[in-house]
């Protein structure tokens, strides 16, 4: 049923792109996927369970500004499906890449009186110096969903080209957050590209709080994302 809901979800967010690929400025492209359990900032969205998403992305001329609307299935605040709008400008500058990005998420069907609704602000830079490649990555939210108040993450990422299909990454982060627990959390793995089209992905998440529950207990994930 949840992926049903998805398909259908997603199918209506891209067909404005896909009737209008001639007429519409810049380039439109549409992400499907799925993995082994939800992990966001190495924690659990979906208590371990299998999840699948959705996104639908526009891409100016130029590649500097882009925005989209996704959809992923979750357990949160009784709700099993967020929905998401982001808008961001990716600006290269002195050879660094930059990512500035503002989304809107909102939790469909959620328990009543659940906190919903939330933004979050990313900012990130990157640099990639032949095989290898650095990120670090600053999100903060005012708000967020559940019982949660403000939070701020702040993560840093190294990977490597194994093969000119296989890459591997390795990340830690930390989440400081009102009205909930703080924690670290890391995640290592590779990822393969089947085809232009086709990744796969492997990785171990894993987290400090274990005691809190079982959304921060280590797993390993594996997962798959398609475009077209």
């Amino acid at each position: 049923m949840k992926f049903v809901l998805l398909a259908l979800t997603t199918a209506a967010l891209a067909s404005p792109a896909l009737a209008h690929p001639v007429s519409s400025p810049g380039s439109w492209s549409f992400t499907l996927g799925g993995a082994t359990d939800n992990r966001s900032k190495d924690a659990s969205k979906t208590r371990g369970d299998p999840f699948v998403h959705g996104e639908v992305k526009w891409l100016s001329p130029d590649g500097l500004f882009y925005g989209g609307a996704g959809v992923e299935t979750i357990e949160s605040n009784g709700s099993d499906v967020e929905y998401q709008l982001n808008l961001g400008v990716r600006p290269t500058l002195a050879g660094v890449d930059l990512d500035l990005n503002i989304a809107h998420k909102w939790q469909a069907d959620a328990n009543p009186g659940a906190d919903n609704k939330t933004l979050e602000l990313t900012a990130s830079v990157s640099r990639s110096i032949g095989p290898a490649s650095a990120r670090l990555l600053l999100q903060h939210s005012p708000e967020g969903a559940g019982a949660t108040r403000a939070w701020t993450w702040v993560e840093a990422r190294l990977g490597w080209d194994l093969a000119p299909n296989l890459s591997a990454s390795t990340a830690v982060g930390r989440r400081e957050q009102s009205a909930n627990i703080d924690y670290t959390g890391w995640n290592a793995g590779v990822t393969y590209a089947v085809n232009d089209r086709l990744d796969l992905d492997l990785r171990w998440h894993d987290t400090d709080a274990l005691a809190q529950g079982p959304q921060y207990a280590g797993a390993l994930v594996a997962g798959l994302n398609v475009e077209f």
